[in-house]
């Protein structure tokens, strides 16, 4: 049999691992210039509620990450299959974020009042960022970041200028519309590329019909990880907002503030449960695929060291810049946030080795060890403020990283059929092989997806 085929344009290891760390980069930074930007052409006022419609922004990108970008970058098998899944992705964010976002808009523009009409903005560029966001995980599929990255520094170069221009004082609908809207260029250059890159899911004829209604279908594995989404994100965001109703709203407002500041630490965890799973996949057993997403991990981890190191060290007139008045009680938690966040550098590869090994063991620890932190968090405060509630996430966090990894090394010293989930994985890849992830068996003996005859390339 002949080795596995490279898609025409595809790049080879190292630059599509360059790609996709560009493109992350430029994602975060534009996220960062976005809120900076925002936030000096408008009054306080007016950047409050901006940033509320950004975090309702915020996610709902991750539930559709969740529930199709995450789900899609596992699957596997011929290549004209993977490029019609691309192709249903990208059809299927487009139609279910026109049908939420459209309704919406028109019923709380209705409503009138600016938290309402902001989201009424929301809901009406809704389709063009959820859609461009879901193209970059196509290209990822695809194993063609380079592709992603170019449509990305083009919604830096638009986005950035456009909100510069408006003027001093713009209301938070008329920002929020132009920020969305100056996606129209990037999400223009991403389905061209995917349209030119996909031609053979054109082809098959079917990839406008049954290939979409996959993400309608019971056994979608991207239901699993939206649940998991819910757990541990909106979860814990919604016991800050309780949190926020028996301790002082200022208070409150440090813990988000110091989270906020690790913005970009947010953005490589997303990279890398996105990305992930492709580069993994090119490893040719199951222990090579964990000693790779633990060095990640400890990657991250010193990255997030070192961003700490630089935030503490930071003078107050630039942290006051940052934040405002905000940066005086945020600046004590940066300690307790840091090591959260390196904390969750670690547990991150942990999930996502498993979510490559074994897709289905991730739930049960997400809905544990979520509670787990929300009852840290609020436990730390009962007994010690604000500061506690930090180190209580940070304590809930590292357990999280630890239950992880002992069940990645468990999954690893335990054959598949063991378990019996082998066919219960295939199952809730659509009746693809991406429930298998890397190895068919135990020991690091089997063939991965990217060493099978004819796969797609991923990156």
């Amino acid at each position: 049999m002949s080795g596995p085929r490279k898609p025409r344009g595809g790049q080879g290891r190292k630059a599509a691992v360059l790609s996709a760390i560009a493109d992350q980069g430029i994602a975060a930074a534009t996220n960062i210039a976005v809120l900076i930007v925002a936030a000096r052409q408008s009054t306080a006022a007016a950047f409050a509620t901006f940033s509320l419609v950004y975090t309702v922004f915020t996610v709902l990108l991750g539930l559709t990450v969740a529930y199709v970008g995450q789900a899609l970058v596992l699957e596997n098998g011929a290549r004209a299959t993977v490029a019609r899944a691309c192709r249903s992705a990208v059809a299927f964010t487009a139609t279910a974020a026109t049908a939420v976002g459209l309704p919406a808009a028109t019923v709380l523009w209705a409503v009138g009042g600016e938290t309402t009409t902001g989201l009424a903005a929301l809901g009406l560029v809704l389709p063009v960022v959820l859609t461009q966001d879901t193209t970059r995980y196509a290209f990822s599929t695809l194993r063609l970041p380079h592709h992603a990255l170019a449509a990305d520094l083009l919604r830096m170069a638009a986005v950035i200028p456009a909100l510069a221009a408006q003027p001093h004082g713009a209301g938070a609908a008329r920002l929020i519309a132009v920020w969305g809207l100056s996606a129209l260029p990037a999400l223009a250059l991403a389905l061209w590329l995917l349209r030119s890159r996909t031609r053979e899911a054109g082809d098959t004829g079917d990839a406008a019909g049954p290939g979409a209604s996959r993400y309608l279908r019971r056994g979608h594995l991207g239901r699993r990880f939206a649940v998991e989404f819910g757990v541990g994100n909106a979860g814990t965001q919604l016991a800050v907002v309780g949190l926020g109703l028996i301790a002082n709203p200022l208070a409150v407002g440090a813990l988000r503030g110091a989270t906020t500041l690790y913005g970009p630490m947010n953005v490589l965890f997303n990279a890398a449960t996105g990305f992930g799973p492709p580069l993994l996949n090119r490893l040719r057993d199951q222990r090579r695929a964990a000693r790779a997403a633990f060095t990640a991990g400890g990657v991250l981890a010193g990255v997030a060291a070192g961003w700490t190191t630089v935030l503490v060290l930071l003078p107050d007139r630039y942290g006051r810049a940052l934040l405002g008045e905000t940066w005086g009680p945020a600046s004590h938690l940066l300690p307790a946030t840091g090591s959260q966040y390196a904390a969750m550098a670690l547990g991150t590869c942990g999930l996502l080795t498993l979510r490559v090994l074994r897709p289905r063991t991730t739930l049960p620890i997400q809905l544990v060890f979520s509670l787990l932190s929300v009852g840290c968090m609020l436990g730390g405060y009962a007994l010690g403020g604000v500061l506690g509630a930090a180190w209580g996430l940070c304590l809930g966090s590292a357990a999280k990283c630890t239950a992880s990894w002992l069940r990645a090394a468990r999954v690893l010293r335990t054959p598949r059929e063991q378990d019996g989930e082998r066919e219960q994985d295939g199952e809730a890849a659509d009746g693809s092989e991406g429930g298998e992830g890397i190895g068919g068996s135990e020991g690091g003996g089997g063939v991965s997806a990217a060493a099978r005859p004819g796969p797609r390339e991923t990156s």
